[in-house]
């Protein structure tokens, strides 16, 4: 694939950044970032404390082998994982090493295409995030854009054509060792139940370079849907688009599915996309759903909650209580601090309320109701440790 385009002189881009990624500090950053997010092993098997146990020598050969042109990535392995529609996300999960390397090449890039993103753009960048999205989309409907465009590309991260996305890296980067490693990671391959499959497409969600290269690729839809006058918002290949008239979101819409599809190969979701009134019905995003007016979680983020909660505490499993609260406190924590900036007051308090029912349940089995709520109060869960939604607003 390697006849990437050539678009810029260069002296507006970047060279000599292979020994960057090498550079034995790089390595080790990227080792603690690995490490920091967890994650399971690829098809080697290696575990994170597995690969540990020899740090030193494992950086050092990843080290001589990007030096000496040798680096060779393994496939992803295919990992499938429910989607709240009940349908089935891939995901593609690199070895530990290959994480590491993938962060190295993060480290060096990111920097570079930050200066050039747009203020539009919110999903997996440093010093932004979803909750900035939202006040950002409530902003616009305060300002009078009621008419959303509710865009979804259809299987984004397995459709991205590679050699766009190596022609969009190409603007700011000359350095072909420094290409042709990423090439090789969009190229490595799937293992999928033992059976390997080439990658001509895509860059499979699960590693740590593919959401950078998805703000890669979508820069230039920003790009371009800036200069025909639309306010849009993107967080990865979740897309708003706010406008004053009907007739202009229909306008928006039928453009933005040109651009996609004529200069990026992508197509919009005929199913999911559709444009709304937001005063009138709101707009779900990024977990929330908002008019401008009030925020507050969407329902499938309730149900997926309860359902969180409901799984932790199922009477077949050999915790004692204890141990139970122990497990859903994280779990109330992250969607209660992820979810309390809204109208969320009663909504918290009947979820508690639900929190509080699910673990009388398990602690009582067969006991009667009458005693399950006289043995286990409220204020004895809180001295068990219990944390509540409600204390989250507090």
């Amino acid at each position: 694939m390697k006849k990437w385009n050539q678009r810029y002189h260069d002296k507006f881009k970047k060279h000599s950044l292979i020994n960057q990624v090498w550079d034995e500090k790089n390595l080790e950053n990227a080792w603690k970032r690995v490490k920091a997010n967890k994650g399971s092993a690829g098809i080697d098997q290696v575990t994170i404390p597995v690969f540990q146990q020899n740090l030193p020598q494992n950086l050092a050969e990843i080290q001589r082998l990007l030096k000496e042109k040798r680096y060779v990535p393994e496939p992803v392995k295919r990992v499938l994982i429910p989607k709240d529609n009940g349908k089935m996300r891939p995901l593609g999960i690199p070895t530990v090493r290959d994480k590491v390397v993938q962060q190295a090449l993060k480290n060096v890039l990111e920097p570079i295409f930050e200066e050039i993103f747009l203020a539009q753009s919110h999903g997996y960048r440093p010093n932004t995030g979803a909750h900035e999205a939202v006040r950002k989309a409530e902003a616009y409907l305060e300002a009078g854009y009621h008419w959303v465009v509710d865009a979804d590309i259809k299987g984004f991260f397995d459709h991205v054509d590679h050699q766009l996305l190596m022609d969009l890296v190409c603007e700011k980067v000359s350095d072909g060792r420094f290409l042709s490693l990423i090439e090789s990671f969009l190229t490595s391959g799937i293992m999928n139940e033992g059976i390997f499959e080439a990658s001509t497409e895509g860059t499979p969600q699960g590693g740590n370079l593919s959401p950078l290269l998805a703000n890669v690729y979508l820069n230039h839809f920003d790009r371009r849907m800036g200069e025909l006058g639309y306010l849009i918002l993107r967080y990865a290949d979740d897309i708003l688009i706010f406008c004053k008239y009907e007739w202009e979101a229909e306008d928006a819409l039928k453009r933005a599915g040109e651009i996609l599809e004529g200069e990026l190969r992508l197509k919009l979701s005929p199913e999911k996309t559709k444009i709304v009134h937001a005063r009138k019905k709101g707009v779900e995003y990024l977990g929330f759903h908002f008019n401008g007016r009030w925020r507050r979680p969407k329902d499938k983020a309730v149900k997926k909650f309860k359902a969180e909660i409901k799984h932790r505490t199922r009477r077949q499993q050999p915790k004692n209580l204890e141990m139970v609260i122990a497990s859903i406190n994280p779990v109330i924590r992250g969607w209660g601090n992820y979810f309390k900036d809204g109208t969320v007051k009663t909504r918290f308090e009947k979820l508690d309320g639900y929190v509080r029912a699910r673990l009388r349940s398990f602690r009582a089995k067969k006991r009667t109701w009458k005693v399950i709520l006289y043995t286990l109060p409220k204020p004895e869960l809180e001295r068990m440790g219990l944390v509540s939604l409600s204390s989250l607003l507090k």
